[in-house]
């Protein structure tokens, strides 16, 4: 058994291991730990120890300072998150916000590293068996259900703005989206919720939705020659734009939403407007772009380029000459 006196120091040297990784999530990651501080933290016989040193694993000492130790681990990660991580976000806003999410994420793993390793003897020996995950599912799980579960519409609305205001030609901050869904993915890789698929299908809806009211205004304000280089435009730009910062497998479904709003939906108005009177080659004209379009694809593998597919599709010299 442990004399009171140990008892107090080691719970002392392990608050003073609790204190100075809490400096990391509060924005200092500069924080080191010597190569002295570490072994008093866990090296020396202290509570991080007591599982190898003074207790047997099945007696009730072992089990009552395991529980200490374990309600001690959460209570810092709460600790941290209430004086820290969730002050940051007020007052933040847009790409502002997004930022502190992924500086406060970057911090908070950093900071539940150490304090993994000063707790690492009920994670070998305890956690497992009450718990039946680790410390760091532990940690994942507490940032994701007193942060980010909470603020998650609010990181989702902010990046669909962004992405609506480059559409509409503003400079955004690319790096901070395509960073903020690597923490939407790492959120689901953790708790299983799909965090960047509920992203991807709201963005997608917008999408379409965006696009359809384009196509609406270009086709009523222009000629087909306008709408033919609009479109191409369009294309060009969404699919640069899934490029710098959605996941790879977006792309696809992206220029998908956008062909089908510009192009495949629109197509027999597009027709009908550059139909000639008593013009005989309207309907197979329509029907042999319509065959095209079921064959052809955008930057999805096949040799066709963008101007040469809406080419294809939206243009015949021999009926419908766009000048």
């Amino acid at each position: 058994m442990l004399e009171p006196e140990e008892e107090r120091v080691m719970k002392m040297v392990l608050e003073e291991g609790i204190m100075k990784t809490k400096m990391i999530v509060e924005g200092n990651q500069e924080v080191k730990f010597t190569t002295e501080e570490y072994q008093r933290l866990h090296q020396y016989p202290s509570f991080t120890t007591l599982v190898d040193v003074f207790f047997d694993l099945h007696s009730a000492s072992y089990r009552n300072n395991s529980h200490w130790l374990l309600e001690r681990f959460v209570k810092s990660l709460e600790e941290s998150i209430n004086s820290a991580v969730l002050p940051s976000f007020v007052d933040k806003h847009d790409a502002l916000l997004l930022r502190e999410l992924i500086l406060m994420w970057s911090n908070y793993k950093l900071m539940t590293k150490w304090l993994c390793k000063f707790f690492e003897s009920i994670d070998r020996h305890f956690v497992p068996k009450i718990c039946y995950c680790s410390l760091t599912d532990i940690s994942n799980n507490s940032f994701h259900d007193l942060v980010f579960k909470d603020f998650y519409v609010k990181f989702q609305d902010v990046a669909l703005s962004l992405i609506n205001q480059e559409r509409m030609g503003l400079h955004i901050d690319c790096s901070s989206l395509k960073n903020v869904f690597l923490v939407f993915m790492e959120m689901h890789k953790h708790t299983g919720i799909t965090y960047y698929e509920g992203f991807e299908s709201v963005m997608l809806e917008q999408t379409s939705t965006y696009y359809c009211q384009m196509a609406q205004q270009w086709l009523s304000h222009g000629s087909p020659a306008d709408y033919v280089q609009k479109v191409y435009w369009c294309l060009e730009q969404e699919a640069e734009r899934a490029g710098r910062y959605f996941p790879s497998g977006t792309q696809p479904k992206l220029l998908k939403v956008v062909k089908q709003q510009l192009v495949y939906d629109i197509l027999d108005k597009l027709v009908e407007k550059k139909r000639p009177e008593n013009c005989s080659f309207v309907t197979d004209f329509y029907q042999e772009m319509l065959s095209k379009c079921a064959n052809m694809t955008l930057r999805e593998g096949s040799y066709w380029t963008t101007e040469e597919w809406l080419s294809a599709l939206l243009t015949s010299s021999l009926v419908f000459p766009l000048s």
